[in-house]
């Protein structure tokens, strides 16, 4: 067993499967399972459960994938050691951002980012899938949920609140909702979740929680889009208040059913990354900027608030 065959072993099971990992790795499908069949032979035991589509580790291959984990860190680690002394912060960052958030939070601090170290490659997707974590080849992915998964590092940005609004135009023309309940009789404006349907819960003074179903007459995962079709009149929006904060700030929106806590995708903004990998210095650069910045932005809203109070 050498090394060349642990980190092998480690491509393989992250990369889920051989033909990705001979992608990734620039070598046929066939030669991928010969090198891995010959660590196996070497050690005398199955490492890894095959399918025709995916790769999972044998107890042994855990182990033995997680020591070359530690190995392929330390080359890494000590490669970019080398590659940086006495320059300015390089390498690539793939991130994966949320298509609302990404676009009305984390523009301006990625381009403060990029400004600040401009010899480090950005390459932004804004998505909602987490899977593309994986998929994807991404660094970093922000995401809002309920719960994290647990196979993935998450580090907590903050929570979201979600507001419904409308415009005076609507407001005027049909009324506003005064109960989480009436939204399902009206025309919504929000994202939705394609083959499933939109559930709201709506929390209030310590009752027992709402659920309401939805039918919105406009749905899209843009929500720049969102914002104009709620401004047009279109309907009630039921969408994450930094969507439409400044319109609201400017009573260009009406808030609805304030005294209501809304969710639809669940509360909580995490970034996510995957664990037991050494990160490259860009990577971790823009971890930590992300988390400053979630932090400042998360002090800043407590303080309008305390002073609206």
């Amino acid at each position: 067993m050498d090394t060349k065959s642990l980190t092998l072993l480690v491509d393989i099971l992250d990369a889920g499967n051989l033909s990705e990992a001979a992608r990734r790795l620039k070598m046929t499908r066939a030669n991928v399972s010969y090198h891995l069949n010959q660590l196996e032979r070497s050690v005398g035991m199955q490492l890894v459960r095959r399918t025709t589509r995916h790769v999972e580790a044998t107890e042994i291959g855990l182990k033995l994938y997680q020591h070359g984990r530690s190995i392929q860190d330390e080359l890494v680690a000590a490669r970019e050691a080398v590659d940086t002394l006495g320059k300015t912060p390089q390498g690539k960052v793939r991130l994966s951002v949320p298509s609302g958030y990404g676009q009305f939070v984390m523009t301006p601090w990625l381009l403060e980012f990029k400004a600040a170290y401009p010899d480090i490659v950005l390459d932004v997707l804004f998505e909602n899938s987490v899977d593309d974590l994986l998929r994807d080849e991404v660094d970093i992915a922000v995401r809002i949920m309920s719960e994290p998964p647990q196979n993935l590092v998450a580090r907590e940005l903050g929570l979201v609140r979600y507001v419904a609004c409308a415009s005076q135009t609507y407001a005027d023309a049909r009324g506003l909702p005064e109960r989480p309940e009436d939204l399902a009789q009206l025309p919504v404006i929000s994202a939705a979740v394609i083959g499933r349907p939109l559930r709201l819960s709506a929390y209030y003074d310590g009752q027992p929680r709402q659920h309401v179903v939805l039918e919105p007459t406009v749905i899209s995962r843009n929500y720049a889009f969102l914002r104009d079709a709620i401004r047009a009149g279109l309907g009630v929006g039921v969408v994450p208040d930094y969507v439409v904060h400044d319109d609201i700030a400017r009573c260009e929106l009406l808030p609805v059913l304030t005294p209501w806590r809304l969710s639809i995708f669940g509360r909580g903004m995490y970034m996510l990354y995957m664990p037991n990998r050494h990160h490259p210095r860009a990577i971790s650069m823009l971890i930590e900027f992300i988390l400053e910045r979630a932090q400042r932005s998360h002090e800043g809203q407590a303080g309008l608030l305390a002073v609206k109070g």
